[in-house]
C-alpha cells in the first residue's frame, strides 16, 4: 500500500480536495502550520530534530482522536528521502505485511534505501502481525512509525515497543482548536473563506469545548454548522450568520473519549477510587459522571464502589459496605439513567467515610504467610470433636469457651505455633474503628495479664 492509497492522495486533483472534509483539506502540510504538541514537535524536540535530519528511528505515537497523529506521519513522508509506506491495521493483513518487508529487505540489500513504514491504528494488529515487523526493524530495513489510541504498553508487543520511542501526543486545549477554527474561517482556497461566514463571538470557543480535544471533531461541526446556515431563495450561500441558536441546532450530544476494553476505562476508574480514598466528594462524583455519561456498565461501578467499601473504608464505617452493596442492588433494580443517583450517593458516602485500609492489609498479609509459611496444623484445641477417636487423640482438648469468662475472651490462642506473634489486623483510629483499636488493646493487655499470673 503506497503513501496515497491510506493519506487520501491520488489523482483526485482539485476536484477531489473540493469533495474532502473540511477536517482533512485543513490538514496541515508543513509544520509551521501544525497546532499544538509544542512537547514533542517544538524546534530542537527529539522528535522533530529526527524529522528535520531524516533520521527517524522508530516510534510509537499515542494520543486520543484528532491530536495529529496521521498529520505527523504525512509531514514525515514528505520530508524524508526513505521509501514511506503506509498500513492501515484495519484494512491489512499479514499477507500484505509480509510483502512489504519483503520489498524493504531487498531495497535495504540492493539499493541502501531504507523504508518508513506507517502503521495507523497498529493496536488493531494481532500478535502475530506486529511480529512480522520485527526481523526487519531489528535489522534496520525499516524505521516503524505506529499510531495508537490505546496505551502501547498493553497493546504493543513488549519486543517491538522496547526498539521503538514512544510520544505522547496530548488532547489540544480550547486556545489551539478556536486557532484551528478561525485559519478554516479565514483560508479561501482550503476552508470556509469564500462562504462569507459571520461567526458571533463566543462561538468558536463553544465549538472547542465540544470537541474535548478532538480538532477532527471541531472543524466537522464549523462545517455541519456552515452547511446549515441561512441561504437565498435559489439556494446560494448568503452573507450567514453561525451564532448559538444555530450552533445547537448542529451539535449533536458530545461523544465523550472512552473505551471500556481501553486504557481511558482504567484511567477514570482509578481516578474515581483515588479521589474516593483523598475524601474529596467533588472530584469522585465528577469522574462518576465522567464514566456513567460515557456509557460505562453501571454494574461495573457498583462492584468497584462495593471493593472500595471494604479496602479503603473497612470497618472505620462498616455502613459503607451496606451502602455499596445496596447501590448495587438499586441500579440492577432501577436501571438507568435512574440508578446514578445511588451511584452518586454510595460515591460521596464512601469519598466522606472515615478511611481505614486495616481491613485490607490483615487480609493481604495473612495471605502472604498463608503461601510462604509451613502449613502448620490446626492446633487440637481448636478442632471439632464429633467421634470418640477424635476425642481420643485429643481433638477440642485445653479448649476454653469464651462466653464462660467475664471479659469474654481467654488467654487461649488461636494462631499455629509459628505464628503465634503475629498481629494481622491493626485498627486505625478514624471513625468507629478506634474502639476496635482500643477493645483489642484491653483483650490482649487482658491475656497477657492471665498468661503471666498463670
Amino acid at each position: 500500500m503506497k503513501t496515497g492509497e491510506l493519506f487520501g492522495g491520488g489523482d483526485g486533483g482539485e476536484k477531489g480536495r473540493a469533495a474532502a472534509p473540511l477536517a482533512e483539506r485543513m490538514r496541515p502540510t508543513s509544520f509551521a502550520e501544525f497546532v499544538g504538541q509544542e512537547s514533542v514537535l517544538a524546534p530542537g524536540k527529539p522528535l522533530r530534530e529526527m524529522i528535520a535530519r531524516d533520521s527517524l528511528q522508530s516510534v510509537i505515537l499515542w494520543g486520543p482522536p484528532g491530536t495529529g497523529k496521521t498529520t505527523v506521519a504525512r509531514l514525515i513522508a514528505e520530508a524524508t528521502s526513505a521509501r514511506f509506506v503506509a498500513f492501515s491495521a484495519v484494512l491489512s493483513g499479514i499477507k500484505e505485511i509480509k510483502g512489504v518487508m519483503a520489498e524493504a529487505e531487498y531495497a535495504r540489500r540492493q539499493a541502501g534505501q531504507r523504508t518508513i513504514v506507517f502503521v495507523d491504528e497498529i493496536h488493531r494488529f494481532n500478535k502475530a502481525q506486529q511480529d512480522a515487523f520485527l526481523p526487519r526493524v531489528e535489522a534496520g530495513d525499516i524505521a516503524l512509525i505506529g499510531a495508537t489510541t490505546e496505551n502501547p504498553s498493553f497493546e504493543v508487543n513488549a519486543a517491538l515497543l522496547s526498539r521503538s520511542k514512544v510520544f505522547v501526543l496530548e488532547p489540544l486545549g480550547t486556545p489551539q482548536i478556536v486557532t484551528i477554527l478561525q485559519r478554516a474561517l479565514e483560508d479561501n482556497d482550503r476552508g470556509l473563506g469564500g462562504a462569507r461566514l459571520e461567526v458571533v463571538d463566543g462561538v468558536l470557543d463553544v465549538i472547542a469545548d465540544h470537541a474535548n480535544g478532538d480538532a477532527r471533531v471541531a472543524l466537522n461541526t464549523l462545517e455541519l454548522a456552515a452547511a446549515i446556515a441561512d441561504t437565498d431563495e435559489s439556494g446560494e450561500p448568503t452573507a450567514a450568520t453561525i451564532d448559538l441558536e444555530l450552533l445547537t441546532r448542529a451539535l449533536q450530544r458530545r461523544t465523550l473519549l472512552y473505551d471500556k476494553a481501553g486504557s481511558e476505562h482504567f484511567n477514570l476508574i482509578s481516578a474515581l477510587h483515588k479521589s474516593m480514598r483523598n475524601s474529596d466528594p467533588d472530584a469522585s462524583v465528577y469522574w462518576l459522571a465522567r464514566m456513567v455519561e460515557a456509557g460505562e456498565d453501571p454494574l461495573y461501578i457498583a462492584r468497584r464502589l462495593v471493593r472500595f467499601a471494604s479496602e479503603d473504608v473497612g470497618n472505620a464505617d462498616p455502613r459503607a459496605l451496606s451502602l455499596a452493596i445496596s447501590a448495587k442492588d438499586a441500579v440492577h433494580f432501577v436501571g438507568m439513567p435512574e440508578g446514578n443517583t445511588a451511584l452518586a450517593q454510595a460515591v460521596t458516602y464512601l469519598a466522606v467515610a472515615p478511611k481505614s485500609n486495616a481491613v485490607y492489609v490483615a487480609y493481604r498479609d495473612a495471605a502472604l504467610d498463608a503461601h510462604n509459611q509451613v502449613a502448620e496444623p490446626v492446633p487440637l484445641h481448636l478442632r471439632n470433636s464429633p467421634t470418640r477417636l477424635m476425642k481420643d487423640l485429643d481433638y477440642g482438648k485445653g479448649y476454653e469457651y469464651a462466653h464462660d469468662h467475664a471479659e469474654g475472651t481467654t488467654a487461649m490462642t488461636c494462631l499455629p505455633e509459628s505464628l503465634s506473634d503475629r498481629q494481622y489486623y491493626r485498627p486505625s483510629n478514624r471513625g468507629l474503628e478506634k474502639a476496635n483499636a482500643e477493645r483489642i488493646a484491653a483483650w490482649r493487655k487482658s491475656r497477657d495479664r492471665r498468661v503471666t499470673h498463670d
